[in-house]
């Protein structure tokens, strides 16, 4: 059996490694082609072209890559029609993957097409369901309260767990290497080149006013290879010099380790939240993009353990707000035994549990779901 996987960014690739470990499992004779990351690619799938060409977020960051994303839109659904495959199993990307589903249904009506991670209608653009309906079959979601968003819509849809909670966490003894006098704080700019731009001189003035109140304090910054030059050029005169982390083992150890972090918007959230590390929050988008997502939102949170928990325990410096002068305050609360740190504390462990903490593998799960829906 072979499958077509499509991933455009980090956590998608993340999600595709999981999906293909429990397929390979469930399935020992299914084969994959399509477009992966390094994790994908570690379970032995090839890519069509690097994935990182598709890691474009915001309607102003597209339009100078707009001509070249069409031509990759197109060889990919072309590569598709030419595998043969049983299936086309998309991961996030939408604006990405399902213009390469429609492209694929148009002339393949019968190949099944199966979406990974239920697009955030509950948050903005709910119409987007209705229109995936037309060329999505089956959904995989990761929040346990999307799949009637789905099946309003026409598909099927099966809550499959997120992975974030079956993914392996750091020992105390691999964490030794990180004990120190002052906190640890994690700085996450984010894994885009724009966003890191945007966002790194920000956390560079929250630090300033980090290290006044804690002049010991240290700062680890976990990124992807990709970025990990722009990250060091961008730190270079911050007033805590950060230790810039690309290997997982030790990024993993960081994250265990830390007493707060401040974090771009996404899925990160969740990979604080499975270690309670309590974050800060903040993004910066081009202003037409934020000011375009302001008037779509639906919801007043943008971050998953928010959302998850049904709670607004997560502090959100967004857009115009994200200021040194706002975010630094929140950050300090963070680094002591407040009641705003505990009450993190809790929303994450909630979140943990909702998201199916302690059940089948969440990998394990969506493969099932892909199996059944062929």
């Amino acid at each position: 059996m072979k499958l077509f996987l499509v991933a455009g960014e980090p956590s998608g690739d993340r999600l595709g490694a999981a999906l293909m470990a429990g397929l390979k499992a469930l399935s020992p004779d299914v084969r994959f082609e399509g477009v992966a990351g390094p994790l994908m690619q570690a379970e032995g799938m090839g890519s069509l072209f690097p994935m990182e060409e598709l890691s474009v977020m915001g309607i102003a960051e597209v339009l100078p890559k707009y001509f070249k994303l069409l031509a990759r839109i197109r060889e990919t659904a072309d590569a598709v029609l030419a595998s043969r495959a049983r299936a086309l199993v998309t991961i996030d990307s939408p604006d990405f993957c399902l213009r390469v589903a429609r492209l694929v249904k148009e002339k393949r009506p019968e190949i099944r097409v199966i979406h990974y991670v239920a697009p955030s209608v509950w948050a903005w653009r709910p119409g987007r369901a209705a229109k995936m309906a037309k060329v999505v079959d089956h959904v995989l979601a990761l929040l346990p309260f999307e799949p009637p968003f789905m099946t309003a819509a026409g598909m099927t849809c099966d809550f499959v767990g997120h992975p974030v909670v079956a993914e392996p966490l750091a020992r105390p003894e691999e964490c030794e290497a990180f004990r120190g006098n002052g906190p640890l704080i994690l700085a996450l700019p984010g894994s885009r080149r724009g966003e890191v731009s945007r966002l790194a001189p920000v956390l560079g003035q929250v630090l300033a006013q980090v290290k006044s109140a804690y002049p010991l304090a240290r700062v680890a910054l976990p990124t992807l290879r990709g970025v990990a030059d722009l990250v060091g050029e961008l730190t270079v005169d911050w007033p805590i010099r950060p230790e810039i982390i690309t290997d997982p083992m030790r990024k993993r150890a960081a994250f265990a380790a830390a007493d707060a972090a401040i974090a771009a918007s996404g899925t990160v959230s969740l990979e604080l939240a499975a270690n309670s590390c309590p974050m800060v929050i903040a993004y910066k988008l081009h202003p037409i993009s934020f000011w375009l997502m302001k008037r779509a939102a639906l919801i007043d949170t943008v971050t998953l353990v928010n959302l998850v928990s049904d709670t607004r325990a997560v502090p959100e410096f967004l857009g115009p707000e994200c200021q040194a002068d706002a975010i630094a305050p929140a950050l300090l609360e963070l680094l002591q035994d407040s009641p705003r740190r505990q009450a993190q504390l809790g929303a994450m462990a909630l979140t943990m549990q909702r998201l199916g903490q302690g059940g089948e593998p969440p990998g394990l799960r969506a493969a099932r779901s892909v199996l059944a829906a062929l």
